[in-house]
């Protein structure tokens, strides 16, 4: 029997049309270690503003006025606490922890401590991200006051790994006066008010240098910089610090400046900046932790990486092979008795994580 011509057709399939957007990826929730304290990051988007000597200044700032104080070196590439607090040895594990390293009263832990000082860490992201996550988890640090953490440049893998693995309470922008620099600082304000930690303000480094002769100031790297930054992102401008030998020569015999000379205008500065971070952290001690939302790209412990531009979610999942094992997965800092993040001068013949990675 033949069909009827009045029978109603089946549309053509629309060739253009896109299939339904993947459901967006929703990012790792960070962990809430109270025992850390108020976890303050201590961040720039430019390298060699002076970020380690405020961090490490600041820090011992915080522990000679009582408070009890951890630092972290975040910065996996180029890790210098060691040098600026003059302490460097393996630290002893007991019961599966790492015990931080002490100096100046502040209890201290870096990849440096755990690698030789020529050694390159040549790592991707899932790397950088574990050990963040277990300097965070896998060091005995007490119960602390305050947890000052020491970040790279950028606002790439370490800041975002940070976010993501634990409460971040407060971030504070290093900057030097001139545009150059400002205009990266101004990016990793941005970044960290994406993510939802909150900005205490701006220290502006290397401000200007004091002629010891006449006394008079004088702008090497340009002016009001670090104010003008202030001002454009509606932030407090906590501290201008002087260009001063003694800082370079602390930072390279282990002194820092508040220790050394605390009544130089710069470790005066410094002293500041402290205060101010001990009476603003204080109303942030409840902070529920970060939301990443927006546009975001993180990477997490097991190489996957996740993209979120609004409502479109991508998940790229790298190979397992990627750094030549499993990517970050299983591989552990410590293993046996002993801190195995580099066991080549042992049994493993240089490869890092026992073969695991790389």
């Amino acid at each position: 029997m033949t069909e009827s011509t009045n029978a109603p057709r089946r549309p053509l399939p629309v060739v253009d049309s896109r299939p339904a957007a993947p459901p967006r990826p929703s990012a790792p929730t960070p962990v809430h270690r109270p025992h850390l304290g108020r976890v303050i990051a201590v961040s720039s988007g430019k390298g060699g503003v002076g970020k380690s000597t405020v961090a490490v200044n600041l820090a011992v700032a915080l522990a000679r006025s009582g408070a009890r104080v951890g630092l972290m070196d975040a910065d996996i590439y180029g890790p210098n606490l060691p040098l600026m607090l003059g302490v460097n040895s393996p630290p002893p594990v007991v019961d599966q922890k790492i015990i931080p390293l002490e100096a100046h009263g502040v209890k201290v832990i870096s990849l440096g401590f755990l690698i030789d000082k020529d050694q390159p860490a040549i790592w991707r992201g899932p790397i950088v991200m574990k050990i963040i996550g277990q300097f965070l988890g896998d060091v005995q640090w007490g119960t602390l006051d305050y947890f000052i953490v020491d970040m790279p440049p950028g606002t790439g893998d370490a800041q975002l790994s940070l976010v993501q693995s634990t409460s971040v309470h407060a971030a504070i922008i290093v900057t030097t006066p001139q545009q150059v620099s400002v205009g990266d600082a101004l990016r990793g304000v941005k970044m960290f008010q994406r993510v939802s930690v909150p900005v205490l303000g701006i220290v502006e480094n290397m401000s200007y240098f004091e002629c010891p002769h006449c006394g008079k100031p004088a702008a090497i790297f340009g002016s009001g910089g670090g104010e003008r930054l202030a001002r454009e992102v509606n932030l407090p401008l906590l501290a201008q610090i002087p260009l001063y030998p003694r800082i370079v020569e602390g930072g390279d015999t282990g002194r820092p400046l508040v220790v050394a000379e605390p009544a130089s205008g710069a470790a005066k500065a410094v002293l500041r900046s402290a205060a101010s971070v001990s009476t603003t952290a204080i109303t942030l001690s409840g902070s529920s932790g970060n939301v990443v939302e927006g546009n975001f790209i993180g990477t997490n412990a097991t190489g996957t990486t996740n993209v979120g531009n609004g409502g479109d979610g991508v998940n790229v999942q790298s190979a397992s092979n990627t750094i030549g094992g499993t990517v970050a997965g299983s591989a552990n800092i410590i293993s046996g008795n002993y801190i195995g993040l580099f066991i080549g001068d042992t049994n493993t013949s240089g490869n890092l994580f026992e073969g695991n990675l790389i």
